[in-house]
């Protein structure tokens, strides 16, 4: 990699692996100047929105998803990239097929009702277009189930 300032070679000096990237402390051999970079797997299947047009894969998305539905829900905010990251996964498991907007809904879905329930409803009344009340209700009769409640409580919320 090329320093950003004088464009000369650059050396990595220290690296660190989490769950979602690989961060990168470099320095230039030319005019010593440090940076960090960050390394990311893309996904390089397309997805398939409920109109038939494609798109790429945007992690950004899927976060705002997740940031508006666990909005002053501080347990999700907090765990957004996390979810991100596991949903990433399990996308890049799912092969380069094209990919639905309701299978990307669908994985999001899992993650927010194994933490909390009021987060979950929120994604699920827009993904699956609840168009009244019957079907909002239903959905919150699932979650109203003791099995459920007894599972989001085991997990700190």
């Amino acid at each position: 990699m090329n320093c950003p300032s004088c464009h000369q070679e650059t050396k990595v000096i220290d690296s660190r692996v989490d769950d979602q990237s690989v961060r990168r402390r470099r320095e230039c051999t030319g005019c010593n100047s440090r940076f960090t970079t960050y390394e990311r797997v893309e996904l390089s299947g397309s997805i398939v929105k409920r109109d038939g047009q494609t798109e790429p894969y945007d992690r950004r998305k899927v976060l705002d998803g997740i940031r508006r539905a666990g909005k002053n829900r501080p347990v999700v905010l907090d765990q957004a990239e996390a979810i991100a990251g596991r949903i990433e996964h399990q996308l890049m498991e799912l092969g380069d097929a094209d990919l639905s907007t309701r299978t990307v809904g669908e994985l999001v879905m899992a993650e927010l009702k194994a933490i909390d329930p009021v987060a979950y409803l929120r994604f699920t009344s827009v993904c699956r277009s609840f168009e009244n009340v019957d079907s909002f209700a239903r959905e919150l009769e699932t979650l109203s189930s003791p099995s459920i409640l007894t599972s989001t409580r085991k997990g700190g919320t």
